[in-house]
């Protein structure tokens, strides 16, 4: 049996709720939904457990906010002994246009500090991350105002079908492995 820990990186508080930073939260929220499970509060963080295609999936939201997000993946992925390759970390991308998907398998934390952190307490690089990106309309220095952020009207059309289609890329990351997952889905949000 396999296991995975899918991790939606985000803000906890109601004030980060419908914030850019917040996609990772709102990717395994709907997650979750589907899979007919709900989410524990537990050490570090929110968590739900379920299964997908006879693999167990333990979706993992932290608590301690975006820019400390290794520590709870750190403590998880021992404490349900899931191995690093079965790490899935989705989070926000300013470095893509506004519903665009990369699924990596590593990389640099592009400035994120949320991935600086992830790679400071798993020391390596090398892990899998689905990025999901929010586009960079902002000014010099607003970049902080822009991923707290809420959602532009015009987003927020688009933004339910592609939370949807972000479920799935997970699901097939889980069952179809993480190359026929990039070749079906990354690329930009489809016109």
């Amino acid at each position: 049996m396999k296991k995975f820990l899918i991790v939606g990186l985000g803000n906890i508080g109601s004030e980060y709720e419908n914030t850019r930073h917040n996609i990772g939260f709102k990717v395994v929220d709907l997650l979750a939904k589907e899979l007919d499970t709900h989410f524990e509060t537990k050490k570090l963080g929110s968590l739900a457990w379920t299964k997908y295609k006879g693999k167990t999936l333990v979706l993992l939201k932290p608590s301690t906010y975006m820019n400390l997000s290794g520590k709870a993946i750190s403590y998880w992925l021992q404490q349900e002994e899931i191995p690093l390759e079965n790490l899935l970390v989705i989070t926000d991308d300013i470095h893509l246009d506004f519903g665009s998907f990369r699924l990596k398998a590593k990389g640099s934390d592009g400035g994120h500090n949320g991935l600086k952190d992830i790679q400071e307490k798993l020391n390596t690089t090398s892990y899998y991350r689905f990025r999901f990106g929010v586009g960079n309309r902002f000014s010099q220095g607003k970049l902080v105002d822009y991923v707290l952020g809420t959602w532009s009207p015009e987003e927020e059309k688009g933004l339910v079908m592609r939370i949807g289609e972000a479920t799935e890329l997970v699901k097939s990351f889980v069952f179809a492995g993480a190359a026929n997952t990039m070749n079906q889905f990354n690329g930009p949000m489809p016109s």
